[in-house]
C-alpha cells in the first residue's frame, strides 16, 4: 500500500532522486583519504559506528581493479527519523564509501555516500532527512548524484517494486523470532561473532526508545555458498562509475523479538533500479544471489546452538 508523502511538497514529491551522492573524487593513499573522509565526518556531528573492506584489488568488469572501503555513520537525526516506524531502523545508518578504481593504468579514489532523502523514500520514513543530506554535503561536498539514469520519485520510491511479482519493501525475510528483543539481538549478535553463513559484524545500532536494533553485515561467500559474497556480486553488477559501493553492506535487523531483513532482491533493485533483467551485468548474472544472501542471513539470526533453543520458528 502506498504510503502518504507526509511532510513533503508537491515540487519535492516530483523531484527525481538517485541512490547515491558522490562527494568527490582525488587521488593519492586509500587510506589516508579514509582517515580524512572519517575526520571530516565526526567534524560535522557524525557518529562512525563501523566500518570494513568488503574487497581489495577485487577483479571488476572492463578490467578494472576495485578496493572499497565502507563507513557505517548516524546522528541524533538519523535514529530520531528511524524511531518513527515501525521498520525505520535500516535507515538509522547512513553509508559513506571510498573506493579506488584503477583501469588502463589511471587510479582514481571516489568518495561517495547514500542519498538519505532516497533512503528515507524507499524506507517509508515519515521524514524525508533533508537536513541530514544537507549536512552529508557539508561534510563531504555534493559534487553527483549517481546511480540512475533518470531517477525516481518519492512517490515511486514509497511504492518500489523492481517488476510484477518482484518484492516490495513490506515483503521482508522472516529470519528469526525468539522470546524476547534481548534474545533476539544477543543470538544475532552471537551469529555474526561466529561468522555462521560467512557472515561478520560491520557494525549494530539500537535505535532510542525502541525494541529495534540494527545490524550491518558483512558477507565473505564461503564455500558451499559463494553467491551471497559482497565481491561476487559488486564485482558482477557495479559496472558503472562512480561506483555503487554504498549498496554494501546489507542489514539484519531485531524489531521487537523477531528478526528480519529486507527482500534481498528489493533489496539490490533499491540501489541498483536500473539494472536490467537479461544479460551481462544483469539480475541473471546474480541469479543465485538473493537465495544465497537470505540463506547467510539467516543462519546469522539463528545464532549459537544455546540461542537456537530459545527460537521460535
Amino acid at each position: 500500500m502506498l504510503l502518504p508523502l507526509l511532510g513533503l511538497n508537491q515540487a519535492s514529491a516530483a523531484e527525481r532522486l538517485k541512490p547515491f551522492e558522490l562527494a568527490y573524487t582525488t587521488s593519492g593513499d586509500m587510506a589516508q583519504v579514509v582517515t580524512q573522509v572519517e575526520k571530516r565526518l565526526t567534524d560535522h556531528g557524525f557518529k562512525i559506528v563501523g566500518s570494513y573492506a568488503p574487497y581489495t584489488n577485487a577483479a571488476f568488469p572492463e578490467g578494472e581493479t576495485v578496493s572499497a572501503e565502507v563507513i557505517g555513520v548516524t546522528n541524533p537525526a538519523l535514529l530520531a527519523a528511524a524511531a518513527e516506524t515501525r521498520f525505520g531502523g535500516y535507515a538509522a545508518v547512513q553509508r559513506v564509501t571510498v573506493t579506488q578504481v584503477t583501469s588502463k593504468g589511471a587510479t582514481q579514489i571516489q568518495v561517495a555516500y547514500t542519498n538519505p532523502t532516497y533512503m528515507a523514500n524507499a524506507y517509508r520514513l515519515k521524514n524525508n532527512l533533508t537536513d541530514v543530506a544537507v549536512d552529508l554535503g557539508k561534510a563531504l561536498g555534493t559534487q553527483q548524484a549517481y546511480g540512475s539514469r533518470k531517477g525516481l520519485t518519492a512517490s515511486d520510491l514509497r511504492d518500489y517494486h523492481y517488476k510484477f511479482l518482484m518484492p516490495y519493501f513490506d515483503d521482508p525475510h522472516h529470519l528469526a523470532k525468539y522470546d524476547s528483543h534481548e534474545q533476539a539481538v544477543s543470538a544475532v549478535k552471537a551469529g555474526l561473532a561466529a561468522h555462521n553463513g560467512g557472515t561478520s559484524e560491520v557494525y549494530e545500532v539500537a535505535i532510542p526508545g525502541k525494541q529495534q536494533t540494527v545490524f550491518g553485515v558483512a558477507l565473505s561467500g564461503p564455500a558451499g555458498n559463494k553467491c551471497s559474497g559482497d565481491q561476487y556480486i559488486m564485482s558482477r553488477i557495479d559496472f558503472k562509475a562512480p561506483k555503487s559501493t554504498g549498496h554494501l553492506p546489507y542489514d539484519i535487523l531485531v524489531s521487537g523479538d523477531r528478526v528480519y531483513a529486507l527482500a534481498v532482491k528489493f533489496r539490490i533493485a533499491i540501489n541498483f533500479p536500473d539494472l536490467s533483467m537479461m544479460g551481462s551485468n544483469s539480475f541473471m548474472s546474480i541469479m543465485c544471489a538473493p537465495g544465497a544472501i537470505e540463506k547467510a542471513l539467516k543462519e546469522a539470526a539463528r545464532g549459537t546452538a544455546a540461542a537456537t533453543s530459545t527460537q521460535h520458528s
